[in-house]
């Protein structure tokens, strides 16, 4: 080891960087060389200390040996290898479990996103924002099997979550260290960030980011988890108004579904009492009589979730809400 690698490793273990930079990597052997001079060349430019983070997600071809070789020549650079391969969010999840910069910064490995554009992202958040999304105005993908989805995609996710943005799938954002404390992260979830992040209370915003063609292989993440984005977007509705109070949504339906099914049955009943009708085989009576067993079993689990809630923030001591700062008379303490 040369002594100028062995004085950035010294320096490294010194002092925390202040700004993380994490990088799923999945079978990227032909960009890794690339990503690591572009990254560099940004980087340098910031007067700030920095890491990156490269997150190796069960990659089968040579992108671990690539990876080890940058770790090993640059202390700024940190390789993560994975058991096998979890998933773009999982990937980025560990890479922020091991981040330990004040502001992180996720970003693909396949050079789409240009390193050059992380000071934009992090001006934003020193004007005060928590979280910046990139935005590929002018994307260089194709336009029927990616663009046209992607758009679906972000209008149904700004309507569900309430949260306005162009394009969450961009890869390219940047988090307040305090924000991603609060975001656990499973299924897909890693496109909601800014949504979740919004519910502990951050401040959002998007910045127009370049979008290069791709040069090397072909894309990892594809269409093929549109599916599972959708349900884990039900999954982010629930949490974002739901996940404290979950009775409200399944004793509405439940109360709802049982008033029907009561009213219905009531007025059979009335019908065979008043007029002597033969209710016994009109399928009324069976859609009144289900529409209560649903009803009760809404409500049943609406009160077992209640329960599940609880056990979850108070055996975790987890507070249902989030403060910004303290202001007392020796000043403002932010949190």
């Amino acid at each position: 080891m040369d002594e100028d690698t062995q004085d950035q490793r010294e320096g490294a273990r010194e002092e925390c960087p202040a700004i993380s930079v994490v990088i799923p990597i999945y079978n990227e052997e032909e960009a890794l060389p690339h990503l690591y001079e572009a990254l560099k060349s940004a980087l340098e430019r910031l007067d700030r200390s920095w890491e990156v983070l490269l997150v190796n997600d069960g990659s089968a071809d040579d992108s671990r040996a690539r990876m080890d070789e940058i770790a090993r020549s640059d202390a700024r650079f940190i390789a993560i290898h994975l058991r096998r391969n979890f998933g773009q969010t999982a990937a980025m999840s560990a890479g922020f479990d091991h981040a330990r910069g004040d502001v992180i910064v996720a970003m693909d490995a396949d050079l789409q996103n240009d390193p050059r554009d992380i000071p934009r992202l992090l001006a934003r958040i020193d004007a005060g924002f928590d979280c910046v999304s990139g935005w590929r105005k002018d994307r260089q993908d194709a336009r029927l099997t990616r663009i046209l989805p992607s758009k679906i995609a972000n209008w149904m996710i700004s309507t569900v979550t309430g949260v306005r943005l162009h394009d969450y799938g961009c890869s390219l954002k940047a988090y307040r260290r305090e924000i991603l404390e609060d975001v656990q992260l499973y299924g897909e979830m890693h496109r909601f960030i800014p949504a979740l992040a919004r519910w502990a209370g951050a401040h959002i915003t998007e910045v127009v980011v370049d979008h290069h063609p791709r040069q090397f292989g072909t894309s990892k993440y594809g269409l093929s988890r549109t599916i599972r984005v959708f349900l884990d977007l039900l999954t982010v509705k629930f949490l974002l108004s739901y996940a404290t109070r979950p009775i409200q949504v399944f004793g509405k339906w439940g109360l709802i579904s049982g008033i029907i099914g009561f009213l219905m049955a009531l007025w059979l009943s009335f019908r065979k009492l008043a007029f002597g009708e033969d209710i016994g085989n009109r399928p009324a009576l069976l859609l009144a009589v289900l529409l209560i067993l649903v009803g009760f079993q809404f409500i049943t689990m609406g009160l077992l979730a209640e329960l599940q809630a609880r056990t979850y923030y108070e055996a975790q001591g987890k507070p249902i809400y989030a403060i910004r700062a303290i202001t007392r008379s020796d000043g403002i303490q932010p949190k």
